[in-house]
């Protein structure tokens, strides 16, 4: 069983795109032919979290799921995910959109 992870998405990269970018070999071979959800780990956060990074001086964790599902610019998405060989980049085996 996975780790269960949330997301607003940022942004696309549908399996015929992938030659556009310049991505890391592993990452490549493990997307061949599904998409690339670029997301905010942990959802869209309010105006109020975001000022309480910016006092913090931390940052939102971006982070990359690799899934069979299609997803929308701005959707918010729970997946369960495996953990890749690369950081910050997500196996998913399960996801669902709200």
């Amino acid at each position: 069983m996975g780790e269960r992870l949330r997301g607003e998405v940022l942004h696309v990269v549908a399996p015929t795109e992938l030659d556009e970018y310049d991505l890391d070999t592993d990452v490549r071979n493990l997307a061949e032919s599904r998409y690339l959800l670029v997301c905010w780990k942990g959802g869209s956060p309010s105006i109020f979290q975001r000022l309480k990074l910016i006092l913090a001086r931390s940052t939102l964790e971006p982070v990359t799921l690799i899934a069979d599902d299609d997803a929308a610019e701005g959707d918010i998405v729970t997946a369960t995910v495996e953990e890749t060989d690369t950081a910050g980049v997500y196996d998913v085996i399960e996801v669902e959109t709200e």
